[in-house]
């Protein structure tokens, strides 16, 4: 069973955008039901490994501007790292 922490973003979560924090439920009753590994398959979430100094951790795209970057850790534990705004700027 996969479990997904939300304990180190939670006391950001509020300030996200509503429809973000929706896409960000939504994945994490996904993995819940389904499983990660056919969750990752679904292209709407773009899901990617990081590279340079955060390689190891894994990305979501939640929509054009927002990601969620997260571990995936034994056992089915994923824990969700940060929630960030990007932009064309920060590439």
């Amino acid at each position: 069973m996969w479990v997904v922490s939300l304990a180190k973003v939670e006391d950001d979560l509020w300030r996200l955008p509503p429809h973000i924090r929706d896409k960000l439920f939504a994945w994490e009753a996904l993995i819940h039901e389904l499983g990660m590994p056919k969750v990752r398959q679904n292209p709407g979430f773009h899901d990617e490994p990081s590279k340079g100094s955060r390689k190891g951790q894994r990305s979501i795209r939640l929509n054009r501007s927002w990601r969620a970057i997260y571990e995936e850790l034994p056992h089915g534990q994923i824990t969700i790292i940060e929630v960030q705004e990007v932009n064309k700027h920060d590439y």
